[in-house]
């Protein structure tokens, strides 16, 4: 049997594949002749086409001095910081050309503020020749130009308003619109007014359109337990097209109670509200009013809804409260949250030295009152209260035999030298009425003021809900280097108490410079 020896296969030698090897037709380098576009090298490619060709070096933006927001064309104010992403989107929109190419990245280049100058540096990619992409990086200088928005100058214009919201409070104190006002700072619930007016009893908040104003009548209703009331005025009407222009106006009222006011509430409202002693104290005033029962640490809450459908007023106010001196305390052991009951005996301070007459009462300041501490609260011994309230408590067979002597309302802490604070809060810019205070009228808004202070610095929980600021440091300084001759007679005078409630740096926020607000302790 024949086997067939096998045939060696015959391998086939590969021709190696040689390139289209051509010049450039500019500088005269090899280049690949099959893969280059227009017979020019990748640096010709880079140093003859311009990929930004057309994209302007220089532009103008124009921002309103007043309320600081830039201009989007064509008449669009939006509200940008500076190298910010929305003002970074403003400058590329400037540029008209760029939308024919590929943005990869833009940034902006620091300038002195004061220069009026804006540069962005800016990085496209566009397909220059028949496969061949180019990236380039340019800047482009912008001048910020002034130029004041129609909202700003509505405001300097006298009647221009679409809608006003009159905030009232028939008090004689402006404690609860100095917290108000805090309250509204923080959220930044003003932004949209064109004025603010401050009246005899309250505030007037000015707006352009209809929906701000009824923003901020919400953003009340939701911090404070107020009612509201609507009307709406007949401007101008255009029989030939049936429109009509009005002028909104909101009627804001807040109750008539603030924090550490004394209520007498109605009996028949004391059984509603969980059966509390109608005599009571008032300790907070949020979205609705908290009240509270000294002689047994019982607490409720008054709604906005109940309030008003029967209204009552307060039956004194801190302007009415006079200093005690404890004599005597004992804590009970009851306790209910930040509050002790403890049974006290406390006697007049303007009556020390003359008589001996002092006052058994039960408080809810067991917890930081000490002998030989003042105190400030209600005497109603011998006083005449012109309230329908107080006299159906006095009359009624189970409530006239409850009506303490004294009610203790807060630990009083001695200041005997007004001293630098080391925070500071923001005040709204407000028009005032064109009558300037009178003297006693200013005087009395300024004690109003320290006396918010004095709660602010005294209470953590009123504390919790505004924002405090760090003092300027160049004040301090300049106070520090004024009182240097002075030093040792102002170390001597000073002897406040050492138990005078202070603020934690650590809770306080840095120095601010806001054109709208303005900065005082």
């Amino acid at each position: 049997m024949e086997i067939d020896t096998p045939v060696p296969l015959v391998h086939r030698t590969q021709i190696p594949h040689t390139s289209a090897t051509i010049l450039c037709c500019n500088c005269g380098a090899a280049i690949d002749g099959t893969i280059s576009a227009g017979a020019l090298c990748n640096d010709c490619v880079k140093s003859t086409i311009d990929i930004s060709e057309g994209i302007q070096r220089e532009a103008t933006l124009h921002t309103c001095r007043d309320c600081e927001r830039w201009l989007q064309p064509p008449h669009q104010w939006i509200t940008a910081a500076p190298e910010s992403r929305e003002l970074l989107a403003i400058c590329l929109r400037k540029l008209r050309a760029i939308a024919k190419v590929r943005i990869i990245d833009a940034s902006f280049i620091w300038t002195e503020p004061h220069s009026k100058r804006i540069k962005v540096k800016i990085t496209v990619q566009e397909e220059a020749l028949q496969g061949t992409i180019l990236q380039q990086t340019f800047e482009v200088e912008y001048v910020v130009a002034s130029q004041q928005c129609p909202d700003c100058a509505k405001s300097f214009t006298a009647n221009t308003w679409r809608a006003v919201v009159q905030v009232r409070q028939k008090v004689p104190h402006k404690r609860t619109f100095l917290y108000l006002e805090q309250l509204i700072l923080k959220h930044s619930a003003h932004k949209d007014t064109i004025n603010i007016k401050e009246t005899k009893d309250g505030l007037d908040f000015f707006y352009s359109q209809r929906n701000h104003a009824e923003k901020f009548v919400d953003f009340l209703t939701s911090v404070a337990p107020v009612r509201s009331k609507k009307s709406q005025e007949l401007i101008s009407m255009d029989i030939h097209t049936s429109s009509r222009s009005y002028k909104f106006t909101f009627s804001v009222e807040l109750v008539p109670i603030c924090k550490d006011d004394l209520v007498c509430l109605p009996i028949k409202l004391a059984k509603q509200a969980g059966n509390i002693a109608p005599l009571t104290l008032c300790y907070r005033v949020g979205t609705s009013i908290n009240l509270l029962d000294p002689n047994t640490l019982q607490t409720t809450d008054i709604s906005t809804p109940i309030y008003w459908r029967s209204p009552f007023s307060g039956l004194a106010d801190v302007r009415e409260l006079v200093e005690f001196i404890v004599m005597d305390i004992e804590p009970t052991g009851i306790q209910k949250g930040r509050y002790f009951l403890a049974e006290a005996t406390v006697a007049r301070a303007s009556d020390l030295g003359s008589n001996e007459t002092t006052y058994f009462t039960r408080t809810h300041l067991g917890g930081i009152l000490h002998p030989g501490d003042s105190v400030m609260g209600y005497h109603l011994t011998g006083t005449n209260f012109n309230n329908p309230q107080f006299e159906a408590l006095e009359e009624s067979n189970a409530h006239s035999s409850t009506i303490p002597d004294v009610i203790l309302v807060k630990k009083h802490y001695e200041r005997k030298k007004k001293k630098p604070r080391d925070w500071r809060l923001k005040r709204m810019n407000k028009e005032e009425e064109e009558m300037l205070p009178r003297k006693q009228d200013q005087k009395r808004m300024d004690e109003d003021y320290e006396m918010f202070l004095r709660d602010v610095e005294e209470d953590q929980d009123l504390r919790s809900t505004m924002a405090l600021y760090k003092a300027q440091q160049a004040k301090k300084e300049r106070d520090q280097m004024e009182g240097v001759e002075t030093a040792s007679t102002a170390e001597t005078e000073e002897t406040d108490a050492d138990d005078i409630p202070k603020i934690d740096m650590d809770d306080l926020l840095d120095e601010f410079e806001d054109l709208d607000v303005d900065d005082d302790q």
